[in-house]
């Protein structure tokens, strides 16, 4: 078998399918695929658990009971009298769900698991037109189809049809299904479907020249290229990508408003947009355009400098759940889908093995354990569209919402986690995240076997062993932006303490000394079994302040400690967590706490709480301000929460605005 890696996930063919030429493109370094990493640890291991035996199974649930699964069977047997309801991307969530299952069946078999997945496949199967279209939409009442998907094929899909998009996911799921099980039952749907868009799609006589209104199908089709190594899957996706401003659609909405490499600003719809860019990384690997790679790398740096949050979150306005003006990042009215937040890790992933620097991963980082992990409950159980820096109140998890994508998106999420943890390139190994676990890594075509411990990210301490080895080769350690004193590449953040951490490594109980390069510590030596590395990050509470150019956080300041993001929140405090003003010099404790939301550690400090008396009077109380991680927020019911806090009294007197409201079916304008 020859293997080939693209973003996090192993796509196995057979030799004969994939030529020597194919295998030559690609990214420079390579993931270590996610079934080759047994995570042991308590923080994400816990995560993965509640997804393997919660989140799945609620999934599969809601998309029976919500007619999901009806809508194909009901597309097998097509009729003028059937009632087309719901979404025109309901069927998406069938596949993403299977793909998480997939993820997760390669690392716990689950034959029952096994089973009803191939009884769903079978059901979609039967929606399948001959000539391979597969969109219950339109297909369960040719006549009278949903009212987004126009009166013919493919006539709405730059608006609201999602034709193509459903082809992403079902090409993403079913790649996954494959690996998982060896069964081409599904991978061979969703090729069917793709031939069809290779064949009626396009810029030759007889083809309908059109690209996706919401993108993913670009990334969908590099990765159904590698497995099959028929280009023309490829090419279908670089012509989407070449023709996006070209077509009749042409507004910042769908970044259609200029030709994509000649973008250099994160526009519109967030999700959309970083999955056009994740899957013009995936093209420009594939294909060496750097024409891609020149325009990905400035809008990278235009998210990273201007439009993230502190949490990692991107995506500033509920309006066309987009990106806002530049350095526009409200807290109380935030957006930050949970989608966009998968999206900016998948991106800044594809970015870090295109060129190999940690800033990525620094980047990555504070996404997954802040905004990405604070859309789902820590049960696996509910889920949050928005994730706001700031609250009144009226937000809780829901359970599931009438448009779906955040629940289904983290279903297929949150398994394939092991795959974000080392990589590879030649004899050179990158630790990029600290979660302990068991990895079987591919080194210059012999095998090594490293183990880490560690409790990050509650400290700082990593232990990593060499179970296998008998060779040369360099281990990467990367060391987090901020023990480097760096919030996020860019000045979009600083920190505002006079703390300077400190690091160490050592081998075998020897420190090592070096430079950094690119963010990583390089030991170059002959491993063997059982050399350790002992890593410790000092990990102390830190001090955030924005750039003067944030508006909205002049005169506040955030708090975090290692990757964590931390919040005020209701039920820890006695008063208004709104009407709080920190002390110029806050001491800052952090205080153990194992029995409290799955486990977290607190920081505590002194404050002031400032009040008007009944005569009107301003009132200060001397109180303890206790603060939990961001993403632990509304476990406990809704109320008042804020990550900025005040540092002047000029920012405790303008309290937040009242959370947006949205109505339970989650809806805003996918």
């Amino acid at each position: 078998m020859i293997r080939k890696t693209l973003i996090g996930t192993m796509l196995i063919a057979s030799s004969a399918a994939l030529s020597a030429q194919t295998l030559h493109h690609g990214y420079p370094i390579t993931p270590t695929p996610f079934t080759s990493v047994k995570v042991t640890d308590n923080f994400w291991g816990e995560r993965l658990r509640a997804s393997r035996e919660v989140t799945i199974p609620l999934a599969f649930s809601k998309c029976e009971e919500t007619g999901r699964v009806r809508n194909f069977e009901l597309a097998a047997n097509p009729s003028d009298t059937t009632k087309v309801e719901g979404f025109s991307f309901d069927d998406t969530d069938i596949y993403k769900t299977i793909e998480g299952a997939s993820f997760s069946l390669q690392t716990y078999p689950d034959a029952q698991l096994e089973r009803y997945i191939d009884s769903l496949l079978n059901i979609v199967a039967t929606a399948q037109e001959p000539d391979g279209y597969l969109y219950t939409p339109r297909t369960m009442n040719p006549k009278h189809p949903h009212g987004w998907s126009g009166d013919s094929r493919w006539v709405k899909v730059e608006e609201l049809s999602h034709e193509f998009y459903n082809l992403g996911h079902m090409v993403e799921g079913a790649i996954a299904h494959y690996q998982a099980t060896g069964s081409k039952k599904f991978l061979n749907i969703a090729k069917k479907y793709a031939d069809c868009i290779c064949r009626e799609i396009g810029k030759n006589p007889g083809q309908s020249n059109y690209v996706p209104g919401h993108q993913i199908a670009e990334m969908a089709l590099a990765k159904l290229y590698l497995v099959t190594g028929d280009k023309k899957y490829l090419d279908q996706a670089k012509y989407f990508l070449d023709e996006r401003g070209h077509t009749s659609r042409k507004d910042l909405y769908s970044q259609a408003h200029q030709p994509v490499v000649e973008q250099d600003e994160a526009v519109g719809h967030a999700v959309r947009a970083v999955y056009m860019y994740s899957g013009m990384a995936d093209v420009a690997a594939l294909t060496g355009d750097s024409a891609y790679i020149n325009a990905i790398d400035k809008i990278s740096d235009n998210i990273l400098n201007k439009k993230t949050y502190i949490t990692g979150g991107i995506g500033a306005r509920h309006a066309g759940e987009a990106f806002g003006e530049n350095y526009e990042l409200p807290n109380a009215s935030a957006y930050n889908e949970t989608c966009a937040a998968i999206g900016n890790v998948y991106l800044n992933h594809r970015l870090f093995l295109l060129h190999g620097d940690a800033k990525y991963y620094d980047a990555l980082e504070r996404t997954l354990y802040n905004g990405l992990i604070s859309g789902v409950s820590l049960d696996g159980d509910a889920f949050f569209y928005p994730n706001p820096l700031a609250s009144t109140g009226g937000y809780s998890r829901k359970p599931w919402f009438g448009c779906a994508c955040c629940p289904s998106n983290v279903s297929r999420f949150i398994p394939s986690l092991p795959g974000y943890i080392y990589a590879v390139k030649g004899d050179t190994v990158y630790t990029n995240l600290f979660i302990s676990s068991k990895a079987d890594l591919d080194v210059n075509n012999k095998k090594v076997v490293i183990e880490q411990e560690t409790s990050y990210p509650w400290n700082g301490d990593v232990n990593i062993k060499i179970v296998k080895a008998n060779q040369a080769f360099t281990l990467d350690v990367r060391i987090p932006g901020w023990v480097q004193n760096q919030v996020l590449p860019g000045d979009l953040y600083s920190y505002a303490d006079d703390v300077t951490p400190s690091y160490k490594v050592l081998v075998n109980g020897q420190e090592v000394d070096g430079e950094l390069n690119k963010g990583y510590l390089s030991i170059t030596r002959r491993w063997k079994k059982n050399d350790q590395v002992q890593i410790n990050f000092e990990m102390a509470p830190r001090l955030v302040t924005a750039n003067d150019k944030v508006k909205d956080d002049e005169g506040m300041v955030a708090i975090e400690r290692g990757p964590i993001v931390y919040c005020a929140e209701w039920p820890d405090n006695s008063f208004n967590v709104h009407s709080v003003l920190l002390n110029r010099n806050p001491e800052m404790t952090v205080v153990e706490k194992p029995e409290l939301l799955k486990g977290i550690n607190e920081i505590q400090t002194n404050a002031q709480s400032l009040s008007y008396d009944a005569n009107g009077k301003l009132s200060v109380k001397d109180v303890m301000l206790t603060l939990i991680p961001y993403y632990a927020w509304a476990h406990r019911g809704e109320g008042d929460m804020r990550v900025w806090l005040p540092m002047e009294v000029s920012a405790a007197k303008a309290l937040p605005q009242p959370a947006a409201q949205w109505s339970d079916n989650g809806f805003f304008g996918k």
